[in-house]
């Protein structure tokens, strides 16, 4: 078992607090500290970061800090705790930034689509507005895939440490390829450097395809977003011979 680490002790108190505190003030804290399309009236800068330690449900929170603490302290002990810090937010911000482009995407393929149609740029927005959350607007001559991305990419949210999380999951197995994890649902430990890019690939199919195993609500290419950073930031600190350091 790994001791708890100061930075890891530290961000599992913020991620507590934050929950603690949504249970009470629900739609002041989604709508001020969760992650919003730049484009949506309900976009704040500092949501890049304070996404981070928004959760959407208790099995969540209790996902993502329980792979916090066994994930992240054995690495935190070895890097010190400067780096950590340093790896973790930016692997948030990363997966931050491959989500908002996946999104980016997919509101600029729509708004082509209704400009194609006949729509304005006023009556876009108006559109917007006008429809709720969670729900999509039908446009004639425009597939309502296109249209339900467009209003998903626009309407919703990101929450979650998962991001970081991911990046934390890929340094680990980079750093431990052959620890054996146990998990509930498989009945034979399979080494981090199987396990890992696995889980990965699972997202990856998922945010592609649309078809998640996990459930909806997902942002599968943040999960991505986060691994890519981790991994590259592991490439270029291996590369020149910073994996060991510590920053204290």
């Amino acid at each position: 078992m790994y001791r708890i680490t100061e930075a890891v002790k530290h961000l599992l108190i913020i991620n507590v607090l934050f929950f603690v505190a949504t249970q009470f003030f629900h739609d002041q804290m989604i709508q001020l500290f969760s992650l919003w399309f730049p484009k949506n009236e309900n976009f704040r800068l500092w949501q890049i970061v304070s996404h981070m330690f928004m959760h959407g449900g208790f099995m969540h929170i209790f996902f993502n800090m329980y792979a916090l603490w066994a994930f992240g302290s054995p690495l935190e002990q070895m890097w010190g705790r400067n780096k950590f810090l340093f790896f973790y937010f930016s692997a948030g911000l990363g997966a931050a930034l491959i989500h908002t482009g996946v999104n980016y995407y997919y509101f600029e393929k729509g708004m082509s689509a209704l400009y194609s149609v006949g729509y304005s740029q006023g009556d876009v927005m108006q559109m917007l507005k006008n429809v709720p959350i969670n729900q999509y607007a039908k446009v004639p001559g425009i597939d309502n895939g296109i249209m339900q991305s467009f209003f998903s990419a626009y309407n919703g949210m990101a929450v979650g440490a998962s991001g970081a999380i991911y990046g934390i999951l890929v340094a680990f197995a980079m750093m431990f390829p052959n620890a054996e994890l146990f998990l509930i649902f498989v009945p034979v430990p399979i080494k981090a450097k199987y396990f890992i890019p696995a889980l990965i690939g699972l997202d990856l199919f998922s945010g592609i395809t649309g078809y998640s195993l996990f459930g909806g609500g997902i942002a599968h290419f943040a999960h991505v977003g986060g691994a890519l950073f981790g991994f590259i930031m592991m490439w270029y600190w291996k590369r020149n011979q910073f994996k060991n350091n510590r920053w204290n």
